[in-house]
């Protein structure tokens, strides 16, 4: 037997009978020899880990544009947070790690420069909609790789593709990425908050704190012990903590999301996406010669949003500079 299947052996041994087999996978889009050493859905985390999309991740705003400080969240970062969220309910449950870890580390590859003002720019200025959900789902079936993809399996798909929005997963460790990124995002917001002085501790409800704890551990350990202890044939959160979770998320929109000290460089963000996205329909010529292909077949505003969305903030912001600011003139 190779390691691989050794593996696929001791998954059957150890995991729940309601986990996703790594034998079981319903495969590729493209044929793919598989490897000696690591499963389907570790292969597939590695090609994630290795492609460029994820390392423009560690450039990309999570809620603070371009904050000075090194400790607050980039998409990154928060990418790492929802990967060892997710690990640790799957281990919990005997459901497969592999598949939540991949699926967690690829469910923000299309996301937009400057966070989810990005996003919102690019939705109202094209015709076509944009959900950074999945452009994820297209960073991942076509633009990586050279226009090749990376040829994932259709479960980490599946559970990139769901990882927000109305549809659920089809796999149960794709609901708990689900679950995963919403823990992740909430709590390291609130840290980042209180660091930028936005908010404090002190602030958040006290109906909250009683069911949760006062610190980010507390928090995101009660969560995570509330979908355990749960969680059966589905991935859950009892009455109880899920209006706890619906009134910290309410809390966070009024008192972060929606500060305008925290957020008032949004606007200024949200028109340089809509003047590149403009520009570059206008002048589909300028779009590098990697976005060339994807004009001839799918048009200029699709084309553009591929370009744009792949962006870092600081890259965004330098193409801009380089159309639309006028240089010093020199001999």
């Amino acid at each position: 037997m190779t390691i691989r299947e050794k593996l696929e052996e001791q998954e059957k041994q150890r995991f729940s009978p309601l986990a996703t087999l790594s034998s079981e996978t319903r495969g590729r889009e493209r044929p793919d020899e598989p490897c000696p050493i690591r499963t389907a859905f570790q292969r597939d985390r590695d090609r994630i880990i290795h492609c460029k999309s994820f390392r423009r991740l560690k450039h990309k705003t999570q809620v603070f544009l371009s904050p000075e400080g090194d400790h607050y969240r980039t998409r990154l970062t928060h990418t790492l947070e929802v990967s060892q969220i997710g690990r640790t309910i799957a281990r919990a449950l005997g459901l497969n790690e592999d598949l939540v870890e991949a699926a967690a580390l690829g469910h923000d590859l299309g996301h937009t420069p400057f966070g989810h003002a990005g996003e919102f720019a690019l939705d109202e200025v094209c015709p076509l909609g944009f959900s950074h959900s999945r452009q994820s789902v297209r960073v991942v079936e076509l633009l990586e790789n050279d226009g090749r993809g990376l040829n994932l399996t259709c479960e980490v798909r599946n559970g990139i593709a769901c990882h927000s929005g109305g549809t659920e997963a089809a796999t149960l460790e794709g609901r708990i990425v689900r679950y995963a990124d919403k823990i992740a995002y909430m709590n390291h917001d609130i840290e980042d908050a209180i660091r930028a002085g936005v908010l404090s501790e002190e602030d958040i409800p006290w109906d909250i704190k009683y069911v949760l704890g006062r610190t980010k551990s507390d928090r995101i350990t009660a969560f995570i012990m509330n979908i355990i202890e749960n969680s059966t044939d589905d991935i859950r959160m009892d009455e109880t903590m899920q209006k706890t979770y619906a009134n910290l998320r309410e809390f966070l929109f009024a008192a972060v999301y929606r500060n305008p000290v925290a957020k008032g460089e949004e606007g200024k963000a949200k028109d340089l996406v809509k003047f590149l996205y403009t520009y570059f329909v206008d002048h589909p010529d300028r779009l590098p010669q990697d976005y060339q292909s994807i004009l001839e077949t799918s048009g200029a505003q699709q084309a553009s949003c591929d370009y744009i969305s792949g962006m870092s903030d600081r890259y965004a912001v330098a193409v801009y500079e380089d159309l639309f600011i006028p240089r010093s003139w020199g001999v």
